[in-house]
């Protein structure tokens, strides 16, 4: 696969993948998820590659779903999840370790791309959020689910029911992130993370990484396929399509709760 929307390299046994549309501060549309899922399977093939660093620039790491891919979709007939739901599953069954150097803005899916890290590094200036609710919507693809379980259902529903961001602080005592990391230092801090589990015993990293996911997987699925129900109906809205309307016309939205 050529890819567009992200940018490839190796440094000794590590993988780094970049989110590469810094013009759009790496808003993710169905192709660049798909480039991403794509790469990892190549990874997980890869003997030689033990660990991946995921990230973006440092005013994005990514600042949510593609508005105008969305609005264009529904023009043609309506929005569905199924492939942004695949390239999720296949992104969470990557066996190796995923090291995500998170700086900027991260909202919305890229947040729930964030979460697919199993170590989250994040810098100073990150910003998180889920601001989907603005848009007659609400965070899918297992963000309900998974943020419950990691900053608890009290802070995942104001997060989420307001729309509120968390600062890099906030985010670190919550338990959302491993550890906050200088922006200077986050590229060289990640790719160190890296290189340690890389050099460590492979088959201990895997299983080691396969046991904490398992239990949560299992926790999770069921939720996930209720949240993915909810979250179609909420597309399938009049509210959700004036919600786009209004976003791409630059204009207040006129709800109609329907």
């Amino acid at each position: 696969m050529e890819h567009k929307y992200i940018t490839v390299e190796t440094l000794e046994n590590i993988g780094i993948i970049t989110l590469n549309r810094n013009e759009v501060l790496n808003a993710v549309n169905e192709g660049m998820l798909a480039e991403i899922a794509h790469q990892l399977g190549i990874f997980d093939t890869d003997d030689n590659i033990r660990a991946v660093v995921l990230k973006g620039s440092e005013k994005a790491f990514a600042a949510g779903i593609d508005i105008f891919e969305i609005h264009k979709k529904q023009k043609q007939g309506g929005f569905v999840l199924g492939e942004f739901y695949k390239s999720f599953a296949l992104i969470e069954d990557f066996s190796k370790p995923i090291i995500v150097a998170a700086s900027g803005y991260v909202l919305g899916i890229g947040l729930q791309l964030a979460m697919c890290g199993d170590i989250i590094l994040a810098a100073d200036n990150a910003r998180f959020g889920q601001p989907e609710i603005s848009l007659g919507t609400f965070p899918g693809f297992g963000a309900t689910q998974k943020l419950c379980q990691t900053i608890g259902r009290a802070k995942t529903s104001e997060m989420i029911l307001t729309g509120r961001a968390m600062n890099a602080q906030e985010a670190n005592e919550s338990g959302l992130i491993s550890r906050i990391v200088p922006l200077a230092e986050l590229q060289n801090e990640s790719i160190r993370v890296a290189k340690q589990i890389a050099s460590l015993p492979r088959i201990a990293i895997e299983m080691a990484k396969d046991s904490i996911n398992h239990p949560l997987k299992q926790i999770q699925e069921p939720g996930i396929d209720y949240e993915n129900k909810n979250l179609q109906s909420c597309f399938n809205s009049q509210d959700f399509a004036e919600s786009l309307a209004a976003f791409i016309e630059k204009r207040s939205p006129n709800y109609k709760n329907q």
